[in-house]
């Protein structure tokens, strides 16, 4: 039975299904599209198959993360309600979210003494950070300590290995990834980059593919070289609106890994803000990033 409280954020990409089954606490990050404010702690709800819908349709959605503040107001009922706290927060390579965790932390800590309260830095980002997530709610669920649980996720986040493509590099372009020159060239001619999360955190290019199937299939050679999966072991999907690239994946992976638990899930609106639709993601344990 665990005795302590589990904490992340949205940027994980699970379910708020998942949340409940699994008492997650979870704080809602959120976005900002065609003027209005979406999600986040007090914006509107918008579906995530509108908000493809509105992304391919040209509106350009910016992000905004959460401050200390807001942190805090999550951690703080906590730790008056006599829990410890372990939280596990968006890669502070592409977000000042988990600072802002951090900041929260250490002025709760100081109002509650008696309480633990630790932030991990998953340096993992979308089902990334939702498959850290879930080992890491085993491995409590196990029996461990809140300092096991820390130390278990401290080592695990540098086996969380993510592996994705896009099919528009105008979405990578804005986010600073290629250049203008390289997005326009490698759209005519139908490149597909394919990218990885490193081992700070950040997202990096690491080869292209002629055309998608190509780029889908070079998802599963990066994983079929670093995976170390045992029985049991899940694999983790997130895509940007393209179910059918999803299918093709599961095919591909079957027929190198056999039958194996695969989730799936949307991307979510804020990384699908910098990701764009059409963005197809594998996550799984492997050897290092």
């Amino acid at each position: 039975m665990r005795n302590f409280s589990i904490m992340t954020d949205t940027a994980s990409d699970l379910p708020d299904s998942y949340y409940a089954e699994h008492e997650v606490e979870f704080v809602r990050l959120g976005f900002t599209m065609d003027g209005v404010s979406y999600e986040g702690e007090e914006g509107e709800h918008l579906d995530v198959s509108e908000f493809y819908e509105r992304l391919r349709g040209g509106s350009m959605p910016t992000t905004y993360q959460i401050s200390p503040e807001q942190a805090r107001k999550h951690i703080e009922p906590l730790a008056a309600a006599g829990k410890d706290i372990l939280v596990l927060a968006f890669s502070s390579g592409l977000s000042g979210t988990a600072n802002s965790f951090a900041v929260a932390a250490r002025d709760v800590a100081e109002l509650y003494p008696d309480r633990k309260i630790f932030v991990v830095d998953s340096l993992c980002a979308s089902l990334g950070e939702g498959l850290f997530v879930d080992y890491v709610v085993k491995k409590a669920d196990s029996g461990a300590t809140i300092e096991e649980t820390r130390d278990y996720a401290e080592d695990l986040k540098q086996h969380i290995c993510h592996y994705f493509t896009v099919d528009n590099l105008f979405h990578l372009k804005r986010g600073g990834r290629v250049s203008a020159t390289t997005a326009v060239i490698g759209s005519m001619l139908k490149i597909k980059p394919v990218l990885y999360v490193d081992h700070e955190g950040h997202l990096i290019a690491i080869g292209k593919a002629m055309g998608r199937k190509k780029s889908i299939s070079a998802l599963v050679d990066h994983m079929k070289e670093l995976q170390i999966l045992e029985k049991g072991e899940p694999i983790f999907i997130s895509h940007g609106d393209c179910i059918e690239d999803v299918n093709y994946l599961i095919g591909l992976l079957k027929e190198s890994f056999g039958e194996r638990e695969i989730f799936v899930n949307e991307i979510g609106s804020v990384i699908g803000t910098h990701s764009g639709a059409g963005t197809l993601a594998v996550f799984f344990r492997g050897k290092h990033r």
